[in-house]
C-alpha cells in the first residue's frame, strides 16, 4: 500500500523553491517518499489518534488515500529535530483530472464551478501537531500555499472546513450562522450542494460556541463559505465548502505572504 502513495515526479519539482522559515520552524514541500511518510504519520496521529477519525486505507499508523500521489504536500518541520509538525496538501486542476476528480467531489456537487474549475486548486488534510498550535505553523503553511497559487497562476482555492460534531452541533450551528451571512454578502460566489447534507436545521443554536480559529482565518483572508455542510462520517464532522478568490485576498495578508 505504501507503493501506491509514492510522490509523482512533477510534484517534487514544482514545490522545490517555495520554502520559508520562522524561528525554529521551516516550511517546504515534500520532495521524497520519506517526507510523505512523515506527513502521513502526523495526519494519522492528529486525525485518528486524537480525533478518532476512521480511514479505511490507513495502514501501520499512516493516513493514506488514493489522492496523495497526485498532491503537492506542504510541510513544516521543527529544524532541530526534523520532525514534521504541520501539513497541507494541494491538488491542482491538472492532477485532479489525472486522479479522476477532486476529493471534494466525494462530498459536494462541483458542477456550479463551471468555467472556473480549471483555475481551482483544492486544499485539504490540514493538521498541526498539538504542541505547535500557537499560530506560527499555520502561517508558514499559508505562506507556502499562497506562493504555490501565485507561482502556478491559479486563481481559486477550494476546500472543506471541517467542524467537529462532538459538541452536539453547537459549533457547527455557529459556523452555519456565519456561513449564511457570508453567502448573502457574496451572491456572486457559486454555491456548492452537499451530496450527503448535514441537517443544519437540527443543529443546536442555544449552546454557546465560537467559530473555530481556522475557519475564522479563512474568512479573514477573504474566503467565502459557499454552501450547506456535508456530513463526513469518517471524521464525524460537518464539512463546509470554502472558496477563496486569490484576487480578492485581503491586502494585509497579501503583504504578509509576500505577494505584493
Amino acid at each position: 500500500m505504501l507503493e501506491l502513495a509514492r510522490l509523482k515526479s512533477e510534484t517534487v519539482v514544482r514545490g522545490a523553491i517555495l520554502g520559508a522559515s520562522a524561528g525554529n520552524l521551516a516550511m517546504s514541500f515534500a520532495r521524497t517518499n520519506e517526507d510523505l511518510e512523515a506527513i502521513q504519520r502526523l495526519r494519522y496521529q492528529v486525525f485518528t489518534a486524537e480525533m478518532n477519525a476512521v480511514f479505511p486505507e490507513a495502514v501501520d499508523g499512516l493516513d493514506i488515500d488514493r489522492f496523495d500521489p497526485w498532491c503537492d504536500h506542504i510541510m513544516v518541520k521543527e529544524t532541530s529535530t526534523g520532525q514534521v509538525v504541520g501539513t497541507y496538501r494541494l491538488l491542482t486542476p491538472e492532477n485532479a483530472r489525472r486522479a479522476g476528480g477532486y476529493y471534494s467531489e466525494s462530498e459536494f456537487d462541483l458542477s456550479t464551478l463551471g468555467n472556473i474549475r480549471h483555475e481551482c486548486v483544492e486544499t485539504g488534510r490540514s493538521c498541526t501537531h498539538p504542541d505547535y498550535r500557537s499560530g506560527a505553523v499555520i502561517m508558514l503553511l499559508w505562506t507556502g500555499l499562497t506562493r504555490f497559487m501565485w507561482r502556478g497562476g491559479y486563481r481559486y482555492l477550494l476546500g472543506c472546513a471541517s467542524v467537529s460534531l462532538r459538541d452536539d452541533g453547537a459549533t457547527a450551528a455557529e459556523v452555519w450562522r456565519v456561513a449564511q451571512k457570508s453567502m448573502a454578502d457574496h451572491p456572486e460566489v457559486p454555491q456548492l450542494t452537499p451530496l450527503h447534507r448535514y441537517p443544519v436545521e437540527k443543529l443546536s443554536s442555544v449552546l454557546p460556541a465560537r467559530v473555530p480559529p481556522l475557519i475564522k482565518g479563512y474568512l479573514n483572508v477573504g474566503a467565502t463559505i459557499c454552501g450547506e455542510p456535508a456530513w463526513d462520517p469518517d471524521f464525524n464532522t460537518a464539512d463546509f465548502p470554502v472558496l477563496l478568490d486569490m484576487e480578492r485576498m485581503d491586502e494585509r495578508y497579501r503583504k504578509h505572504f509576500g505577494l505584493m
